[in-house]
């Protein structure tokens, strides 16, 4: 049975290379315009065009997300746009707007159309609807268990591709108003402020400033906060039910998240090729997963409706143990690494290597541009010198550390 592909999010160029050493089929991005990820750093048009040329270097497709709902000011700069992506030859472009997708159609029409989740495809009559436009991939709603994902594969021969991991709004499939109402800013223009994050606290009209928990807790509740989505342990059932493409959620999500992610993904879907379906992912995989920061996970819709239990309640974030110290820029047996936070001499290393292995190094020596240090701190350019010394790392290739407790 062929994998699916998988399809990893670059919200920048770092970040699309992290995902290509781990292992991403296909990766998404946002241009400066028409993205709903306007906050993340995003590719001008000349950049695009590089970055698919690196990226078909390597085998990997590029998918460019024009996702917003737009308005009229927003489409007079769209078709000189789209002619910019063909010139940058795209392999896709991740719409939701139908008129988008009409404009779209009539000035590149040789380049796939890729349906949104924003779209919210819940139903039969939807994907024959799309499909009928010309849209030759749907990203079905995040709403779908697996029974409806069957039953639509069974219908259609237009490609599905399946969210599988990532951050989950309180809304169908990311529609939502929450931002604009209290911010100002329209999530569904790319702006969201991520008020379901936020720490709520109740007031009653009658007692100003006098403020109650919602629930037994003196910090307050974060009401619309739903836990990460992970099918990580489901890919099986999705690859027989004839998923064609496995997407991970994160263009905002740092360089570490998306290559430990995709790394992650990756490695399972190549155990399962090796070991047949039936298999039951090793250990080492949960372990894995732990290891990075989340707000704990759900299967969502997969089964049933969610509950309460899908929801984090106590705080934005669940504590995490490791964290990204530093990416290879120069591989070998003493390794320049360029840091994303703080190491220091004695510091215990792991190298994150492709597949899940993992090798752990302690930290001799640091050495800057002006010597030898007892502590580099982030954003800093250091050569490595590890007990052992490491045997096989490349360049891209992350260190992360155990955080003290």
């Amino acid at each position: 049975m062929k994998l699916p592909e998988l399809l990893a999010p670059a919200g920048n160029f770092e970040k699309m290379q992290t995902a290509i050493h781990y292992g991403a089929d296909a990766v998404y991005l946002g241009g400066k315009k028409f993205s709903l990820r306007a906050h993340a750093t995003n590719f001008g048009e000349e950049e695009i065009g590089h970055a698919v040329t690196y990226a078909h270097e390597r085998g990997v497709k590029v998918y460019t997300t024009l996702n917003i709902f737009a308005h009229n000011d927003d489409l007079a700069e769209l078709p000189d746009y789209l002619a910019s992506l063909r010139e940058a030859q795209v392999d896709g472009l991740i719409i939701s707007d139908p008129g988008i997708l009409a404009v779209a159609r009539r000035i590149v029409p040789e380049l796939p159309i890729h349906l949104s989740t924003q779209a919210n495809v819940t139903n039969l009559e939807s994907v024959r609807f799309w499909a009928g436009q010309g849209v030759k991939r749907l990203n079905l709603a995040r709403e779908l268990s697996l029974a409806e994902i069957t039953q639509i594969r069974q219908a259609t021969e237009t490609e599905l591709e399946i969210f599988v991991h990532g951050a989950l709004c309180i809304s169908y499939s990311g529609r939502c108003l929450l931002s604009l109402y209290l911010t100002g800013r329209d999530a569904n223009q790319g702006n969201c402020a991520h008020p379901c994050r936020y720490h709520y606290r109740l007031e009653e009209e009658k007692r100003p400033g006098q403020f109650f928990p919602v629930e037994e807790d003196s910090r307050g509740t974060y009401i619309f906060n739903a836990k990460d989505l992970c099918l990580l342990n489901r890919l099986p059932e999705l690859i027989q039910a004839g998923a064609d493409s496995l997407k991970i959620e994160g263009r905002m999500k740092s360089v570490y998240y998306v290559g430990a992610i995709t790394r992650l993904y990756r490695a399972a879907l190549n155990y399962w090729a090796t070991q047949g379906f039936d298999a039951t992912l090793p250990e080492t995989f949960r372990e894995e997963l732990l290891k990075i920061g989340s707000r704990g996970y759900t299967e969502n819709f997969f089964d049933q409706l969610p509950t309460a239990a899908d929801m984090l309640y106590n705080g934005p974030l669940i504590s995490y143990d490791y964290a990204p110290v530093g990416i290879i820029r120069q591989a070998g047996p003493q390794p320049i690494i360029e840091t994303r936070n703080p190491i220091r001499v004695g510091d215990r290393l792991e190298y994150l290597g492709r597949g899940l292995n993992n090798t752990d190094h302690t930290v001799l020596c640091l050495t800057g541009k002006d010597g030898e240090l007892t502590q580099a701190n982030p954003n800093s350019l250091i050569t490595l010198t590890l007990d052992p010394a490491p045997a096989a790392c490349e360049n891209l290739g992350l260190f992360r550390k155990r955080m003290a407790s």
